[in-house]
This record gives C-alpha cells, sequence and structure tokens, in this order.
C-alpha cells in the first residue's frame, strides 16, 4: 500500500468516526461521543504523521491555513465544519493536491482537539461536582 492510499485510508476512518460521533452527540450518549472523537483525532494524527513523512521539511509546504478561534461555537457546528474540512481534504488528495490537504486535516484536527478540549472540561466539572455532594 502506497503512502497515499495509507492518507486516504486513515482520512476515511476519521470520517467513519465523524459519523459516529455526530450521531452519538445526537443521542447524548457521552463515553461513545468521547470515544468516537478520540478515534477521530487518531485516525488525523496517523495521516498527519503520513503527510509528514511526504513533507519532512514543512517549508516546502507552503503557509498553513490558520486555525480559525474556536470560542463559544456549539460541539455540533465545529463537528460540521470538521467534516467538511475532511470531504475537502479527500477532494485534494483525489486530485494529487497533497500540500493542501495537508494543510486542510491539520486544520480538521484542529477543530477536533477542540472538540476534545470540551470534553475534557466537561469531566473535569463533573468530577468537582461529585466531589462537593
Amino acid at each position: 500500500m502506497t503512502a497515499n492510499e495509507k492518507i486516504q485510508k486513515a482520512l476515511d476512518g476519521a470520517s467513519a468516526c465523524l459519523e459516529n460521533s455526530i450521531v452519538e452527540l445526537g443521542k447524548k450518549n457521552d463515553e461513545s461521543f468521547a470515544d468516537s472523537v478520540w478515534h477521530v483525532g487518531a485516525e488525523l494524527e496517523y495521516a498527519l504523521f503520513l503527510f509528514s513523512m511526504k513533507f519532512p521539511d514543512e517549508s516546502s509546504v507552503s503557509k498553513r491555513k490558520p486555525n480559525p478561534e474556536l470560542k463559544d461555537i456549539e460541539t455540533a457546528t465545529i463537528l460540521t465544519e470538521c467534516k467538511k474540512l475532511l470531504d475537502e481534504a479527500k477532494r485534494q488528495m483525489a486530485k494529487e493536491k497533497l500540500a493542501e490537504s495537508y494543510k486542510t486535516v491539520n486544520m480538521a484536527r484542529h477543530y477536533v482537539l477542540k472538540v476534545q478540549e470540551d470534553i475534557a472540561k466537561k469531566k473535569r466539572e463533573a468530577f468537582k461536582q461529585k466531589e462537593k455532594a
């Protein structure tokens, strides 16, 4: 399997896990939602690792897309934007625009990190509430 095929497989895996995350968010199944989001992040990290092997000198990849500020945005909105980014990254891969896909995947990972931070914050708050009780 070529590196590009491995990247594509990781992106497909991330998309599938993202779809599951959206479903679990709708069901309000916090544990399963957190697990699905973790899998999305893992697949994106793997894809970024594979991209970094193709572009060992990041200066060969033009400046990364800026990561947008994600304060006060609902989780569902963030996941929807992440889905759009993954779809775009897959289209870019299909057109062999690897550098652009790399930047897009990096931005998608930024979105997933925000969701993971929110999950961790909610868990900490729930733990603090249990301690007070």
